[in-house]
Protein backbone atom coordinates (compact mmCIF):
# COMPACT_ATOMS: atom_id res chain seq x y z
CA UNK A 1 0.00 0.00 0.00
CA UNK A 2 2.80 2.46 0.80
CA UNK A 3 4.40 1.93 -2.36
CA UNK A 4 1.23 2.66 -4.95
CA UNK A 5 0.85 6.01 -2.44
CA UNK A 6 4.81 7.05 -2.83
CA UNK A 7 3.94 5.66 -6.75
CA UNK A 8 0.90 8.13 -7.13
CA UNK A 9 2.74 10.86 -5.30
CA UNK A 10 5.17 11.07 -8.10
CA UNK A 11 2.86 10.94 -10.42
CA UNK A 12 0.86 14.23 -9.26
CA UNK A 13 3.85 15.76 -7.97
CA UNK A 14 4.99 18.61 -10.46
CA UNK A 15 8.99 19.29 -11.69
CA UNK A 16 10.56 22.03 -10.11
CA UNK A 17 11.62 25.29 -12.10
CA UNK A 18 14.89 26.82 -12.08
CA UNK A 19 15.16 30.13 -12.52
CA UNK A 20 15.83 31.92 -16.02
CA UNK A 21 19.40 33.23 -16.67
CA UNK A 22 20.31 36.20 -18.71
CA UNK A 23 23.61 37.35 -20.53
CA UNK A 24 25.05 40.52 -19.83
CA UNK A 25 27.34 42.19 -22.64
CA UNK A 26 30.08 40.44 -22.57
CA UNK A 27 28.54 37.18 -22.96
CA UNK A 28 28.47 36.18 -18.97
CA UNK A 29 25.41 34.45 -17.55
CA UNK A 30 24.25 35.77 -14.91
CA UNK A 31 20.50 36.20 -13.36
CA UNK A 32 18.27 38.57 -15.39
CA UNK A 33 17.52 41.13 -12.11
CA UNK A 34 21.46 41.46 -11.70
CA UNK A 35 22.71 45.15 -12.93
CA UNK A 36 23.88 44.89 -16.57
CA UNK A 37 21.79 41.96 -17.51
CA UNK A 38 20.63 42.15 -20.95
CA UNK A 39 16.73 40.56 -21.36
CA UNK A 40 15.60 37.26 -21.29
CA UNK A 41 16.42 35.42 -24.60
CA UNK A 42 19.03 38.03 -25.71
CA UNK A 43 22.30 36.64 -27.47
CA UNK A 44 25.88 37.76 -28.32
CA UNK A 45 26.16 38.65 -32.12
CA UNK A 46 27.51 34.92 -33.68
CA UNK A 47 31.17 36.16 -34.63
CA UNK A 48 31.47 37.30 -31.45
CA UNK A 49 30.43 34.15 -29.80
CA UNK A 50 32.45 32.11 -32.02
CA UNK A 51 35.81 34.48 -30.92
CA UNK A 52 35.16 34.07 -27.34
CA UNK A 53 34.46 30.50 -27.82
CA UNK A 54 37.83 29.94 -29.64
CA UNK A 55 39.63 31.89 -26.55
CA UNK A 56 38.24 29.84 -24.10
CA UNK A 57 40.88 27.34 -22.70
CA UNK A 58 40.28 23.50 -24.14
CA UNK A 59 42.19 20.20 -22.25
CA UNK A 60 44.76 18.68 -24.18
CA UNK A 61 44.38 15.49 -25.70
CA UNK A 62 47.27 14.46 -23.58
CA UNK A 63 45.26 15.49 -20.57
CA UNK A 64 42.31 14.00 -21.81
CA UNK A 65 44.44 10.62 -22.24
CA UNK A 66 45.55 10.54 -18.87
CA UNK A 67 42.86 11.23 -17.16
CA UNK A 68 41.62 7.96 -19.04
CA UNK A 69 43.92 5.63 -17.93
CA UNK A 70 44.07 7.19 -14.18
CA UNK A 71 40.52 6.28 -13.71
CA UNK A 72 40.95 2.84 -15.24
CA UNK A 73 43.76 1.90 -13.16
CA UNK A 74 41.23 3.22 -10.38
CA UNK A 75 38.75 1.11 -11.50
CA UNK A 76 41.47 -1.79 -11.70
CA UNK A 77 42.65 -1.52 -8.16
CA UNK A 78 38.72 -1.91 -7.16
CA UNK A 79 38.23 -4.55 -8.84
CA UNK A 80 41.68 -6.37 -7.24
CA UNK A 81 40.45 -6.01 -4.02
CA UNK A 82 39.49 -9.11 -2.42
CA UNK A 83 35.95 -10.14 -1.58
CA UNK A 84 34.86 -9.25 1.69
CA UNK A 85 31.40 -9.48 3.42
CA UNK A 86 32.67 -9.47 7.43
CA UNK A 87 29.91 -12.75 7.39
CA UNK A 88 33.35 -15.26 7.85
CA UNK A 89 34.88 -15.02 11.01
CA UNK A 90 38.44 -15.65 9.05
CA UNK A 91 37.53 -11.93 7.71
CA UNK A 92 38.29 -10.36 10.95
CA UNK A 93 41.79 -10.59 12.54
CA UNK A 94 42.12 -10.73 16.12
CA UNK A 95 41.43 -7.41 17.70
CA UNK A 96 38.35 -7.05 15.76
CA UNK A 97 37.22 -10.43 17.59
CA UNK A 98 38.42 -8.99 21.01
CA UNK A 99 36.46 -5.75 20.32
CA UNK A 100 33.52 -7.37 19.72
CA UNK A 101 33.65 -9.39 23.01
Amino acid sequence: MRARAFAFALLISTPALAAPICLNRAGDAVHCEAKGAMPLGWQLPPDEAARREMNQPHPSSSAILKTVAGLLLFFALIALLPEFDGARDRDWDSQEKQDRD
